[in-house]
């Protein structure tokens, strides 16, 4: 008999028990649907995680400074040395100083919103552009003039969506200058990156109640500079804190190899135990196969009597299950990849499945088949005709 006709005899088989194929493949659809969801869903938040990153800029390192000793301090003008001393890796150095429940009032409005003390090079690595006036200058940083730059969520809540530069906003009740509005980057929503206010940094001094800079956005020359950027602010520094305790300096780009290495190790572990189901719906198919087998004693009786051959009787039931367990992974492989598009616009990420996932939760489930069915088509293959024939 060849693979043609075993073929066509455990279609008919299958068939002749539409019920019970359908719940021996249960298990594999559970299990390969569930796989295809988890690996989807983790890797499309792992896409909006990093480009939720790289949107930062590939350039960007950022640097904290988290010793509390009040005799190590480090100013941004020594902080600005970096680029004179480094002009072929370090291009910008950016002072962040931030409250993020600032009272902001005008007339009888008010809001509570983030306020941002830094630079003119601020627009630079952050990629924002200005819609209406202008954005702070380095006058405005050395003259510690009390000028501001809103989101549009500002405009919206205290100017009623009108061009208000020029006119006066408190901030922590001390009078600041609108000079500027930002392009709108989400909608103005409340609570986005158009809730902000950003002032010069040495006008916020006050507003924050201290002097002391703990936070700086540096950008690399490029990105093929970023690791020696990285090791020279780190060299830098240490000469001026002996104590690397006191900062903390990481690139961007490192943050998403550490992003992708964490999100790959959760894929494998959310596949590795959606996978248990897997094993489970093989344990079906065994199952059910060896009963198979006991029903279908005597007409295994008959073919090994009319001269089949055992590797015959093997690869007919070997057929059989990988058929069950490949046509379970199908179908999973369709329910999964609607699972994780509906799963997918509900959390707002794109959990499309990737083809090699659906090639290998595929590939698993037939081997499921082969694993579990090769001990029931042995037995039936086995079975001495003179007894099956015999058999009830």
């Amino acid at each position: 008999m060849n693979f043609s006709q075993a073929f066509k005899m455990a279609m008919k088989s299958i068939s002749s028990s539409k019920l019970r194929t359908f719940l021996t493949m249960l298990g594999i659809i559970i299990g390969v649907c569930a796989v295809i969801v988890l690996v989807s869903v983790v890797q499309g938040s792992t896409g909006q995680i990093t480009e939720s990153i790289e949107s930062l800029g590939a350039n960007a390192i950022s640097v904290n400074l988290t010793g509390r000793n009040s005799s190590k301090k480090i100013t941004y003008d020594k902080m600005d040395d970096l680029i004179e001393e480094y002009p072929d890796l370090i291009k910008y150095v950016v002072p962040n100083m931030t409250s993020s429940n600032a009272m902001v009032k005008r007339d009888n409005e008010n809001i509570t919103t983030s306020v941002t003390g830094t630079n003119s090079d601020y627009m630079n690595v952050n990629d924002r552009e200005i819609m209406v006036g202008r954005f702070i200058n380095s006058l405005d940083t050395e003259n510690r003039r009390k000028n501001a730059v809103v989101g549009t969520y500002i405009v919206n809540e205290l100017f009623g969506g009108r061009n208000p530069v020029g006119e006066n906003i408190k901030i922590n009740n001390e009078i600041f200058k609108v000079v500027g509005v930002l392009e709108a980057v989400s909608d103005g929503e409340e609570g986005s990156n158009d809730d902000v206010v950003i002032v010069p940094y040495t006008a916020g001094r006050t507003l924050f109640k201290t002097d002391v800079i703990r936070s700086y956005s540096v950008w690399a020359t490029t990105s093929e500079t970023v690791d020696s950027a990285t090791d020279a602010i780190k060299a830098f520094l240490y000469r001026h804190f002996r104590d690397e305790d006191e900062y903390i300096v990481i690139s961007i780009a490192s943050m998403m190899d550490a992003i992708s290495e964490i999100t790959d190790m959760m894929a494998i572990l959310t596949a590795g135990i959606a996978g248990i189901s897997l094993v489970v719906g093989g344990i079906g198919i065994m199952n059910i196969m060896l009963v198979s087998v006991t029903e279908r004693t005597r007409e295994i009786g008959i073919r090994k009597a009319i001269g089949a051959r055992r590797a015959s009787i093997m690869t007919q039931f070997l057929i059989e299950s990988i058929v069950v367990s490949s046509m379970g992974g199908i179908i999973g492989i369709l329910l999964g990849t609607a699972g994780s598009v509906i799963l997918g616009n509900v959390m707002g990420i794109n959990a499309f499945p990737k083809f090699y996932v659906m090639l290998i939760a595929f590939m698993f489930s037939a081997a499921i088949g082969i694993f579990f069915g090769w001990a029931p088509a042995n037995k039936a293959s086995k079975l001495n005709p003179i007894d099956a024939l015999h058999a009830d």
